[in-house]
């Protein structure tokens, strides 16, 4: 069994075609400007949707953990108490509160996923584990790769790089593309903004290459924080540097995951940032477009 938050069909942007895209709960990273922050836990949780609530008071009177404080005007709710029962959820007539996580064997994923292999089969589709970090959770991740490749489905594993070394080596003859994220340049940035260091991503990145598994690196460009051409830069040397790279991919910040940090009692650190506006992404590209790698 493993832990989910999502799986969307007729996924358009998570690899090549048509895809069922799975997302799985649990990063070792928090990255400031996360927009699936439901990811960080493994476990699943509580979210509360302010504007939704009526204030009727029917959570705080049958919540067993005290979680809810109602009144006319306000609802107080202690995250850090949560059981993620649900009798709250069971309760609310307006909807205003849901449990983010659930459940699910690589069976019953693959139930959903094979509703659309006839689209996989004629887009060149398939599988995305996506997250969240999937090599989180290896032996669900590795049941569900191993059941779509009896089944000639393409597989495709979203990472952000930091994958555990016998985990690799497992992943490699099941997973048939790598969306390989690239976050930050510098060590001491990449420590300030999402937590991580960068020594297990480049193992990751030099056994990919090894392997010759193709790849397409990622890269999230956050106004103000990692849009810089010492960054494009060095994403294009390591194009030219890693043949399995055939796709650097600007990854446009975008606000739409914001509301969900205060949905989940978290504080967003990037609230106000505007969404990267065409002429950024434009500009972006041409900066990787132009770089002359010596």
């Amino acid at each position: 069994m493993g832990m989910l938050f999502d799986i969307q069909r007729c996924s358009y942007h998570d690899g090549p075609g048509i895809r069922t895209t799975v997302f799985f709960k649990g990063c070792q990273l928090s990255c400031v400007w996360c927009h699936n922050p439901e990811s960080f836990s493994m476990q699943p949780q509580l979210r509360y949707i302010s504007h939704l609530c009526t204030h009727c008071g029917r959570c705080e009177a049958i919540c067993p953990a005290k979680v809810h404080t109602v009144t006319k005007d306000t609802h107080h709710v202690a995250f850090d108490t949560c059981l993620a029962c649900g009798r709250c959820c069971a309760v609310c007539p307006a909807k205003a509160l849901s449990i983010l996580g659930f459940s699910i064997s690589a069976a019953q994923v693959m139930d959903i996923v094979r509703k659309d292999k006839a689209y996989y089969d004629t887009s060149g589709g398939g599988i995305t584990l996506s997250g969240g970090e999937p090599t989180l959770q290896p032996d669900f991740l590795l049941e569900i790769l191993s059941l779509a490749k009896k089944e000639n489905i393409h597989t495709c594993l979203e990472t952000n790089g930091y994958i555990r070394k016998d985990v690799l080596e497992a992943l490699l003859p099941l997973t048939d593309l790598f969306l390989l994220d690239y976050k930050i340049s510098s060590p001491e940035e990449l420590f300030c903004y999402t937590h991580a260091s960068g020594e297990l991503w480049e193992h990751t990145l030099h056994r990919l290459d090894e392997a010759a598994k193709p790849v397409c690196l990622r890269l999230p460009m956050i106004p103000n924080i990692n849009d810089t051409p010492a960054h494009i830069t060095d994403a294009a040397r390591l194009k030219q540097r890693f043949s399995c790279i055939y796709k650097v991919e600007i990854m446009p910040y975008h606000s739409l995951g914001a509301a969900k940090w205060d949905q989940l009692g978290m504080c967003y650190s990037l609230q106000g940032l505007p969404d990267a506006t065409p002429e950024q992404k434009a500009h972006w590209n041409t900066m990787l477009d132009s770089v002359n790698v010596p």
